[in-house]
């Protein structure tokens, strides 16, 4: 395995993840979050994200995150390098497993989004400030380990 990469600003979110089995304080108190490594398409880095996600409620291997970047009007670099690779693998809670990526497009991808901003209002925030530039992408992370 590649040596981890994490950015220092998410150095302690990594850290405090891991130390309290998956779970994170302060504005992510209480919201499902994991850990996503992804291959650095053009450095073959690991490298590791803190995101929210959403299971989905029929199926347990199956949970959504959302390319976000906090409403920046670029898809994050993790986004990209999942698309390249169309797999990654997760941490949620205790346990990491591999993950193929499928993106949620159209009609699925709005009612996934809307579900989520629901759970996270911030959500509906970065979308309000990106109207226009860009859709955030819905990915859907499927077990397969």
């Amino acid at each position: 395995m590649a040596q981890e990469r994490i950015s220092e600003h998410n150095q302690p979110m990594v850290e405090e993840f891991r130390s309290n089995k998956g779970r994170i304080s302060g504005p992510f108190d209480g919201h499902t979050m994991l850990l996503l490594h992804n291959r650095g398409r053009r450095t073959g880095a690991d490298n590791v994200n803190p995101l929210a996600y959403l299971p989905d409620p029929d199926d347990p291997a199956t949970v959504y995150v959302f390319a976000s970047a906090g409403g920046r009007p670029e898809h994050p670099q993790w986004y990209r390098n999942l698309m390249t690779a169309g797999d990654g693998e997760v941490e949620i809670g205790t346990e990491r497993f591999g993950v193929e990526v499928v993106e949620i497009t159209g009609v699925e991808r709005d009612r996934i989004y809307a579900l989520q901003v629901e759970r996270m209002p911030g959500f509906g925030e970065y979308e309000r400030r990106l109207q226009g530039s860009r859709t955030i992408p819905v990915l859907a992370l499927r077990r397969t380990s």
